[in-house]
């Protein structure tokens, strides 16, 4: 169903797209929160559950700032976007599109920021696992902004956003590539670097 004054607009897509974001954001938050703090001795509980929360919030600050668009924005790189913020409401209410990729969406561009934040935050969550008793929090919190800026946005424009392996037809539907692979491989090799994980919880 359109709005007359938005054409554009279909409102089942839309209020389709934030139910779908709302159940995966509800996987990190207080889904993974609460796994990560039942599976860490209790000493750790606390530390383990502060991880996740604090990487849901800060890439939903790192993503409205400069990450969306390196993600999904205007062509800078054939693997990244031009990166600035989207925090205005013209920015917010007109249409989404994909601007590498030629595409449009009927749905509000806040709808599409949401959707692909709750991926971008659960991406991070997940690889938090890798990293309970093996890093602590300072390290964290500067790791996180990081590896979302120069990892995660990286994978997701050159699949999603229109980038070169979009261009060249490869296709990720789930999120094979983007989510998993990205999180599994970053958890696997920060395992490996840091200190292992029987020596920090004596």
């Amino acid at each position: 169903m359109s709005n007359s004054t938005t054409p554009w607009l279909d409102t089942g897509d839309n209020a389709w797209q934030l139910t779908a974001a709302s159940f995966v954001a509800l996987q990190s938050v207080p889904g993974l929160v609460v796994l990560y703090a039942g599976y860490m001795r209790s000493k750790w509980a606390i530390n383990s559950a502060f991880m996740a929360f604090y990487a849901f919030a800060a890439t939903l600050i790192t993503w409205v700032l400069w990450a969306y668009k390196i993600g999904f924005g205007i062509y800078m790189l054939p693997f990244a976007g031009r990166p600035g913020p989207v925090v205005t409401i013209a920015q917010e209410l007109k249409q989404s599109e994909l601007p590498s990729a030629g595409l449009q969406q009927n749905f509000p561009l806040s709808t599409m920021i949401y959707f692909q934040f709750v991926f971008a935050a659960i991406t991070v969550v997940i690889m938090a696992g890798a990293f309970l008793g093996r890093m602590n929090f300072t390290a964290w919190m500067l790791f996180v902004p990081l590896w979302i800026t120069f990892s995660y946005t990286i994978g997701a424009y050159s699949l999603w956003g229109g980038g070169f392996l979009f261009q060249r037809g490869v296709i990720d539907y789930s999120g094979g590539y983007v989510i998993h692979l990205s999180s599994g491989t970053a958890g696997f090799v920060g395992a490996h670097v840091s200190n292992p994980f029987f020596v920090t919880l004596l």
